[in-house]
This record gives structure tokens, C-alpha cells and sequence, in this order.
């Protein structure tokens, strides 16, 4: 009899990791987007492991299950999350979530850097149910008993997130070839501080956003409008003896983009933006803590000696 108990749990055991298993990666995003960080999200799900294996008793849908403790879990960090976040040294940017859904990741998930910076605007409650029911094609009555909240609030909070965010979803399709294209083009402008080229690639209005936590040499404000910004590449093309080494194109969080070295051999990714009139915002990131995930992929070491940030 005991051993027939023992081998019961072992079996029960080995079902609940290969249920969480299989959830694993869609749990990880759904954290990532609540948090903006990937370090906290794997913190989050790791918690929700913990409290998967404990639950006694089976249960009916565990997607559906794991969905309300990770949510749940996030939510409860993200009160520190945001006092964090505004004694941030310089413009804040989420992780660099490099690479486009996996084939066979069943969550259709066109969140970009500009829509998270756009979710960072919302409350929690707001985020979750937009995320939820808009990203992550969860029913709204599923939404209303993780969220503790009756589904016509529910309801409310979807749709006063979706008028916030509504400007920051994608409007213009880039072709792939036209966005490897440009991405590549402006690698080298920039590169080679290229004024000519620049001006026919970015936007009138483009913005740069930089993120150095504090912790590498960063604009400590957005730089906004097409003149500042070709003052600011000349000016780092002299800067630099050795060029900026373009290491890897690739899509950041849905946007084009690349992995690169700065003239000081910094890791950083950059992703763009782009519209019909060319590219309207510039996001980089150079914050060594969030970049170690990528850094190890690459075997690159994304830490340095820490430079003051620029003013």
C-alpha cells in the first residue's frame, strides 16, 4: 500500500511538471508584459511553480489556474515596481525581449516597446485586464474572477486601457525586407554620423529614448526632434575612435532593431519605430542589468565599469 501511494505521487508529481512545463513560456511573457522586466517575470513564474506543486487536489483547467496565480503575483509587485521606477536614473525602457513568437507559442502578441512604455501609464488593474483579455485572448468572465472583479468592471477597465493605448498599437506594416533594409541603413547613417542619410530616414518629430539605468553613459532626457538628434549622432561620431560594431539584426519586442557595440564597446540594443513619414522613435537600451540575459546568449560580458551618465 505504500509503495502504491508513493508511486501515485510520483505520478501526480510528474503530471504537474509537464503541465506547467507546457505553460511555461506563455506564463513568462504574460509576466514579462506586466512587469517590463524579464528577471522579475522568471521571479514570478518560479513563485507560481512553487505554489502550483503545493496545490492540493486536482484541477480542472491549468492554464486557466496558472494564468490567476501569475497574475495575481504580478500584481502584487508591481506597487514596487513603479516607486522603482520613478527614482529611475533616465528614461526607463522595458527588458529587451530580442526575437519574434516562437511557431508554435499560441498567444498572438503584437506588444511593442511603444505600447509598454504606453501600459507604464495604466494601473495594475487596468494593465492586467487589457493584457488579459485584448493580448492573451482571455474570455472576459476568466478575467473577472482573477482580477476579484464583476466582468462589467472588467469590462470598464479593458476599455479605458484600450483608449490610453490605442495610439501606441502598431498602425503601419513594415515588410521584413523593407524593415532589415532600413534597419541597416540607419545602422550605418548612424554608424558613420551620416547626416544626409539620417535626414531621409528618421522622422521630423523622432524621439530617442535611452536607457543607462545610471549605470553606463546615457542621455539622462529623451531627445526629441530630427535637428537635436543628427547634432547628436555628428557629435558621437567624433566622439568615438573605434565605431559603434552592428553584432546581430534582429526584432525587439516586435519592433526592427539590432544588437550592437558602442564606440566604448558597450552592449546595447536598438530598436525602431517606423511610420509612413520614417522612423519616429528610437529605443536603446544600455542598462547592463537588463541586458545580461542576452549577453549570456551571445557570450558576450554585459558588464562594465560604471560610467556617469551624461547630462
Amino acid at each position: 500500500m505504500i509503495c502504491e501511494e508513493i508511486g501515485r505521487m510520483e505520478a501526480m508529481d510528474d503530471q504537474r511538471t509537464t503541465e506547467f512545463e507546457a505553460e511555461r513560456r506563455r506564463l513568462t511573457r504574460l509576466a514579462y508584459r506586466m512587469m517590463g522586466s524579464l528577471t522579475e517575470a522568471e521571479d514570478v513564474v518560479q513563485d507560481a511553480w512553487l505554489r502550483w506543486v503545493g496545490v492540493e487536489g486536482g484541477v480542472d483547467s491549468p492554464p486557466g489556474y496558472l494564468t490567476r496565480i501569475v497574475t495575481r503575483l504580478c500584481l502584487d509587485r508591481r506597487r514596487s515596481a513603479r516607486a522603482r521606477r520613478e527614482t529611475y536614473v533616465g528614461p526607463w525602457l522595458p527588458d529587451p525581449l530580442v526575437g519574434s513568437v516562437e511557431p508554435n507559442e499560441t498567444v498572438a502578441d503584437d506588444v511593442t516597446v511603444t505600447l509598454m512604455l504606453a501600459l507604464e501609464r495604466l494601473s495594475p488593474l487596468e494593465r492586467a485586464a487589457f493584457l488579459l483579455h485584448d493580448v492573451f485572448d482571455v474570455p472576459l468572465t476568466e478575467v473577472a474572477i482573477t482580477l476579484g472583479r464583476q466582468p462589467a468592471a472588467v469590462r470598464q477597465l479593458a476599455a479605458r486601457a484600450r483608449k490610453h493605448v490605442q495610439t501606441a498599437r502598431p498602425r503601419f506594416d513594415v515588410e521584413p525586407a523593407d524593415a532589415d533594409r532600413i534597419t541597416r541603413a540607419f545602422f550605418a547613417a548612424a554608424r558613420d554620423g551620416d547626416v544626409a542619410a539620417l535626414s531621409a530616414l528618421l522622422a521630423r518629430n523622432v524621439e530617442i529614448h535611452t536607457d543607462g539605468g545610471g549605470k553606463v553613459l546615457a542621455f539622462r532626457n529623451v531627445i526629441r526632434g530630427v535637428e537635436r538628434a543628427l547634432r547628436l549622432f555628428a557629435r558621437q561620431r567624433r566622439k568615438y575612435v573605434v565605431p559603434p560594431k552592428l553584432l546581430r539584426v534582429v526584432t525587439i519586442d516586435g519592433l526592427p532593431g539590432y544588437v550592437s557595440l558602442d564606440g566604448r564597446g558597450v552592449l546595447q540594443t536598438t530598436a525602431l519605430d517606423i511610420r509612413e513619414d520614417g522612423i519616429t522613435a528610437i529605443y536603446i537600451v544600455k542598462n547592463p542589468d537588463k541586458l545580461s540575459h542576452l549577453a549570456t546568449e551571445m557570450e558576450f560580458p554585459a558588464r562594465i565599469s560604471p560610467i556617469p551618465p551624461a547630462s
